[in-house]
């Protein structure tokens, strides 16, 4: 039992906000179902509330409907008096506000429809494979350092000579920057979902075959994506495989070594020795080689497109001729083929992109419209000048005279959101802290500004989250009116019930007759996390009840003892009179799986009067419910309540 007054107030705290957790102020227009003084209570918040708290049937839903307008009004009367009383801004409210804020907010940070939304997309985007082909334009020069006018010269010619109609991987090999394409032409080959980044592979997916790309800006240079064409989706293979890598500064003897080496082993392949043994002793790639070859299942576009191209083309069960990439010789054996999941509703198959989703860059996505939100419903006004913001910024970041810097100070407004102000300081601070990239190059001005704008963006959203999320601002309420009623019950009700000692005598000398025990028993009552335990403990104990203390203690994480007098009703497993002495029958609870039973140490079969000490919990509850009845009574004077009859009728029809 619970003795500690701190642990029953806790425990009261807890289950009356689970109870007042839907009784909302706030709620899009609807009718008036009552007014209490000058305050209205909307249908929609008490509907929301009452199917929120209630299973109840068709057949008796009105009467359940009429029962819980009356615990919804009193409710409302104790949380408006709280509200007027200011209860709302005492530090400890405040503080408890704030922490569950603080708790549940993320929750509301990224698109609710994001993860159903990316994870259609992601199915259908697995159901086919594009042949893409790339080029790349680095905005550095071959010494590393950034050349806007040379990266733009560049990136001229490559869209001039598409435009002509010349071959996209003839242009990738003459002009890309990216080094393999000098060999492989800018040659992806097929690629399907979660292959690329995700900006890569939205661009892929949205090229029509044979198509290319509109150029794109990255943080490295500039993209341009050619379909070459599509297939329906290959899915996954089941490999095993022998790699005899090349070690670093190998020569052309060298591999000419481990080509030889490769033929042997091909040999004795096709001669009958067995794969698994082979790569076992002989494999460089030493993860596989201990599970005797097998490498993870392979999607398409996870390998070098050599080795792709040399192990798609296997039937199942066939083993390539050695082939060589830049990692040395490979020989591959194909053990089966698992086709691409087509059925939208396959739950593993869900669960598995879902995991890849939120593991994924295109997780960041589901914060973007953030951005939208806050521009379209707050606003976002520039009130600086550009070339005045940058002079001012070289002298505070890279210590230059700040010419026509010289008109900003730390203090000038440079953007507004909302009803929120930033200033050029905050700008300042936030580039230092973020102005160069991970390379260690500068962020130029402009994108540090506009990371700036998307963080300012971002804070406003989270600093004023009940404005734009109705979810979020029911949930906040509710718990600060459950707050708010535990405090005005703390005060009124259950502090007045637990000190005043004479008030409680005298109600119990009032009504002794009432304070009875009816048939009852000294007991201990065991309840047991788990049905095991409490079947091992249960055998124990009726071997040698008097021990149960002892007993009990190895136990004291999965076992709780409670030693009291109960009246049979209370006490688990009696399904006749109890014998002193004896061990009740184990009761299992089919819900949380928990189990319960109870060692009978005096048995009491006539009804006797409770002392006051045994009858205090009982004369407790009844004095709080005189008190609680005594108040509501004084607040419907002060909140007179008034119920639209009509409004009333509607929702029970």
């Amino acid at each position: 039992m619970i003795h500690n007054l701190t642990e029953v107030q806790t425990m009261k705290k807890i289950c009356l906000t689970a109870i007042i957790l839907s009784f909302s102020l706030i709620g899009a227009y609807s009718q008036t179902l009552f007014t209490y003084g000058n305050y209205k209570a909307d249908e929609k918040d008490f509907l929301r509330a009452f199917n929120k708290n209630n299973q109840a049937t068709s057949s008796d839903r009105n009467r359940a409907i009429k029962e819980y307008l009356d615990l919804y009004i009193n409710s409302r009367l104790k949380i408006r008096e709280a509200y007027d009383r200011r209860y709302d801004t005492l530090p400890g409210i405040q503080s408890e506000i704030e922490n569950l804020r603080n708790q549940v907010i993320e929750n509301y940070m990224s698109d609710p429809d994001a993860i159903n939304r990316l994870t259609k997309e992601a199915f259908q985007r697995s159901l086919k494979d594009i042949h893409a082909a790339h080029i790349f334009i680095s905005l550095k020069n071959a010494s590393g350092t950034a050349d806007a006018a040379a990266t733009q010269k560049k990136l001229d010619e490559v869209t001039s000579r598409l435009s002509k109609g010349e071959d996209f991987l003839k242009v990738a090999q003459d002009l890309s920057d990216d080094p393999s394409a000098k060999t492989n032409k800018g040659d992806l080959n097929y690629i399907t979902v979660f292959t690329l980044p995700y900006e890569f592979e939205n661009i892929i997916y949205n090229t029509a075959p044979g198509k290319y790309s509109k150029p794109y800006t990255s943080k490295a240079g500039f993209h341009i994506f050619k379909n070459l064409g599509e297939r329906k989706a290959l899915g996954k293979i089941k490999v095993q495989q022998i790699l005899l890598a090349f070690p670093p500064q190998i020569d052309e003897t060298g591999k000419k070594n481990i080509a030889r080496l490769a033929d042997s082993l091909y040999k004795r392949i096709q001669a009958g020795d067995d794969f698994a043994k082979l790569a076992s002793a002989f494999s460089n790639d030493y993860i596989s080689a201990a599970s005797e070859g097998n490498i993870p299942d392979i999607s398409v576009g996870q390998y070098d497109p050599s080795f792709e191209k040399a192990i798609w083309a296997l039937k199942d069960g066939t083993v390539t001729k050695p082939f060589a990439t830049a990692h040395g010789y490979h020989i591959v054996k194909k053990i089966a083929s698992k086709p691409v999941i087509t059925n939208a509703a396959d739950k593993a198959n869900i669960e598995t992109l879902q995991q890849k989703i939120m593991a994924d860059d295109r997780w960041k996505t589901a914060k973007d419209f953030i951005y939208d939100i806050v521009k379209n419903k707050a606003g976002v006004n520039k009130l600086y000048n550009e070339a005045a913001l940058w002079a001012f910024s070289d002298s505070l970041l890279d210590f230059k005279p700040a010419g026509i810097g010289k008109s900003i100070t730390n203090e000038t407004a440079l953007l507004k959101i909302g009803d929120t102000t930033f200033t050029a300081g905050e700008w300042i601070g936030f580039a230092q802290i973020n102005r160069y990239k991970a390379d260690r190059s500068l962020k130029t001005y402009p994108e540090l500004m506009d990371e700036f704008v998307k963080n300012g963006m971002h804070h406003y959203y989270r600093a004023h989250l009940e404005d734009f999320n109705e979810d979020f601002r029911y949930q906040m309420a509710e718990f600060r009116d459950g707050n708010l009623f535990f405090e005005i019950m703390q005060q009124e009700v259950w502090n007045k019930a637990q000190t005043d000692s004479a008030a409680l005598l005298a109600l119990y000398e009032k009504n002794k007759n009432k304070y009875y025990w009816q048939q009852s028993a000294d007991a201990v009552i065991f309840f047991c996390a788990d049905e095991a335990t409490a079947k091992t403990l249960h055998a124990q104990l009726k071997k040698d009840p008097l021990k149960w203390k002892i007993t009990v203690e190895p136990l004291s994480d999965k076992v709780v003892a409670d030693s009291s007098r109960y009246e049979w009703s209370q006490i688990p497993g009696i399904d006749k009179t109890p014998k002193e002495g004896s061990i009740t029958q184990l009761t299992g609870n089919p819900t949380d799986k928990t189990a319960s039973f109870a060692y009978i140490i005096k048995v009491y079969e006539q009804s006797a009067p409770r002392s006051f000490n045994e009858a205090k919990g009982l004369v407790m509850n009844d004095y709080q419910a005189q008190l609680e009845e005594e108040w509501i009574q004084s607040l419907k004077k002060k909140y007179p309540v008034v119920i639209d009859q009509k409004v009333l009728q509607e929702i029970m029809k």
